[in-house]
């Protein structure tokens, strides 16, 4: 149920407005560079002090899974998008159908709402995917632990992220017992012994102008991504024009439209497997807001508007994007003063807050750093993202 129609007086006359499905602190960041560029952003929100709610001036509050709530959030707006893929085809079809842009489109989102449908496509395309097959019964899941000598990941179609909706069983049994508790769709895919984690960030515009950025090497854990180095360590460049080339051609192929990720897998071997597809910036790409010429976030809205995608090259040789994730136990330093010791002592790091109360493990922010080597600007940035969660010097430094 509609909460409000927004307030169309703050958007500037001439200038586009960018309709945001999503109230997270990706469409909080979009919405900063969307601004700088004279456009403006419409945003349906769950609540009027979401993260993305609290810095846009034309906030509609309503849920996305309401059709008549979609409706009063992209009404005038110039082009549609998400900072999520959860939003039904069935409206998306529907805005299409009454005139309205929608970057990206129904047809390319399918695949990244749907693992399953994302296997099946990228394995027509050619893309190289670890062995998988979609879980019917309860022998599916038989044949496939002995198809694949036990070496299996088990994932809900829909809806997991950060480690939520994966499962790593240990035994036939547990992966049988999982499968009759898990009450919704699965698959099964094997489980890659991989030396790393990469990611191919592209943009591509309906008309099909496609850029890229330089390959990132992600670092996760808990499910969760917790750094981000660019470009990737140690990546040889016949193998990054390979991954490069990969996303740009998943991009064309699923004719998606604003950012893509294809978060990939590289074995031990140097053999690469697509991992996930997200259809709009991503936890990997925050490293472009300061180490790039042009960031995913300003890329993605231009991308979305048809506009000429801006330049991707790196400005500086390393960044390194650390995520600071609340702590157990919440510190009693406030957020700012632990943002003023980090001023501090690292001058050129870029602090990213989303505007979000702590909670254990819940993203509340990230720290970009630049630098020359690679390890001596990952040290730096686990120490100021450390210090924003714990308040708390990890190497003992003294003030």
């Amino acid at each position: 149920m509609i909460e409000d129609e927004g307030n169309i007086e703050v958007h500037a006359p001439g200038l586009p407005v960018v309709a945001i499905i999503g109230d997270g602190q990706l469409a909080r960041m979009t919405q900063t560079a969307a601004i700088e560029l004279g456009q403006s952003v419409r945003l349906l929100a769950g609540s009027k002090n979401s993260s993305a709610a609290q810095v846009c001036a034309d906030v509609v509050v309503g849920d996305y899974h309401d059709y008549d709530d979609l409706l009063a959030a992209v009404k005038g707006a110039d082009a549609v998008t998400f900072d999520h893929e959860h939003v039904p085809n069935e409206h998306l079809l529907a805005l299409i159908d009454a005139g309205y842009n929608v970057n990206p489109r129904p047809a390319a989102l399918i695949n990244a709402q749907d693992k399953l449908v994302q296997r099946e496509r990228l394995s027509e395309l050619g893309a190289p995917v670890p062995r998988f097959v979609g879980i019917d019964k309860l022998e599916d899941a038989e044949a496939f632990w002995d198809e694949t000598g036990g070496q299996v990941c088990l994932k809900t179609r829909r809806g997991g992220y950060d480690g939520k909706g994966v499962w790593f069983p240990q035994s036939r049994e547990e992966l049988c017992r999982l499968v009759e508790e898990i009450d919704s769709p699965l698959l099964a895919e094997e489980k890659i012994d991989f030396a790393r984690e990469l990611s191919a960030l592209v943009a591509r515009t309906p008309s099909g102008e496609t850029r890229a950025w330089d390959i990132t090497q992600s670092v996760q854990a808990d499910g969760i991504c917790s750094e981000a180095i660019a470009p990737a360590p140690g990546l040889d460049a016949e193998t990054a024009r390979e991954v490069e080339a990969l996303g740009c051609s998943v991009a064309e192929k699923l004719e998606v439209t604003g950012v893509l990720a294809v978060e990939l897998f590289e074995d031990k071997a140097g053999d690469i497997f697509v991992n996930e597809l997200a259809m709009r910036p991503h936890n990997t790409g925050h490293w472009t807001q300061d180490g790039a010429v042009t960031s995913q976030f300003e890329q993605h809205v231009r991308a979305v508007l048809d506009w000429p995608l801006g330049d991707t090259t790196r400005t500086v040789p390393v960044t390194v994007m650390a995520n600071v994730l609340g702590a157990e136990t919440d510190p009693d330093m406030e957020m700012q003063d632990r943002m003023v010791h980090v001023a501090r002592r690292f001058p050129n790091a870029k602090m990213h807050l989303y505007g979000k109360t702590h909670r254990p493990g819940r993203k509340i922010g990230h720290v970009n750093l630049t630098g020359n080597d690679a390890d001596a600007t990952r040290r730096d940035a686990r120490l100021a993202a450390g210090f924003l969660r714990d308040a708390v010097w990890a190497d003992g430094y003294a003030e």
